[in-house]
């Protein structure tokens, strides 16, 4: 497949974009990033996405797929000769979604309002409460699911891996910014392991967005929407 055949459209911010990218790594497929500034949103990603507007979508052969959950399931039966990203078991396929899903739900909403929570806001402590419920409950999956071994897929990465993996540095930044530790060496010793393993991986490494950058962009978007709000 040459690479301008495959075109993700996507932020390097964006914990969905890096999802694709992740899954086309882990396929050794070729493809090319178009970044998106999303201020304006370009006339490509509206044609591509009229429904949501959003990042990120792949564009197979000029044929748009939405939605980062649905662009990774779509990479991993298209491209069958390296190994599956989905359990091969109907059951165990099910179960990846769930969590997925899961922390799609939980870890994302948690995130949003943490991030736009005044300091002392009580609000703000709810939110960090489901946020370490979420990686709790994660941790119970690592430790059930993996059978001690490096990943959640097991010896390699696989779905939930990239789904939860892609807020890793999403993490970091709402640990920063408010100085309090939300994946805890004496909580979630498995998850610290797998955060050790994922980033290392060839197919994450170089990836991960830089703390401090993201940081940056955290803060300019609290701005903009104190600003919008106004």
């Amino acid at each position: 497949m040459a690479k301008n055949d495959l075109k993700l459209l996507g932020s390097w911010s964006s914990p969905f974009a890096l999802r694709v990218q992740i899954a086309h790594d882990l396929k050794g497929v070729d493809y090319e990033v178009i970044e998106e500034t999303l201020n304006p949103k370009s006339e490509l990603l509206l044609k591509s996405n009229p429904v949501h507007k959003k990042i990120p979508v792949l564009l197979h052969a000029d044929k748009p797929i939405c939605e980062s959950a649905i662009i990774v399931e779509y990479i991993d039966e298209v491209w069958t000769h390296a190994p599956s990203i989905l359990p091969q078991n109907a059951y165990d396929r099910g179960h990846a979604r769930f969590w997925v899903a899961y922390i799609d739900d939980k870890w994302l909403k948690a995130l949003r309002s943490i991030l736009m929570a005044e300091e002392n806001d009580e609000a703000k402590e709810a939110q960090f409460k489901e946020a370490e419920e979420a990686f709790e409950r994660m941790e119970e999956v690592m430790n059930k699911g993996s059978e001690g071994k490096a990943f959640f897929g097991g010896d390699t990465i696989g779905f939930i891996d990239i789904g939860f993996g892609s807020y890793l540095s999403w993490i970091r930044v709402m640990e920063k910014m408010n100085a309090r530790k939300l994946i805890d060496e004496t909580k979630h010793p498995g998850l610290i392991r797998w955060t050790e393993n994922f980033a290392a991986h060839p197919a994450v490494n170089g990836l991960i967005p830089d703390t401090d950058k993201l940081l940056e962009v955290a803060k300019g978007y609290k701005e903009w929407a104190r600003a919008a709000a106004n």
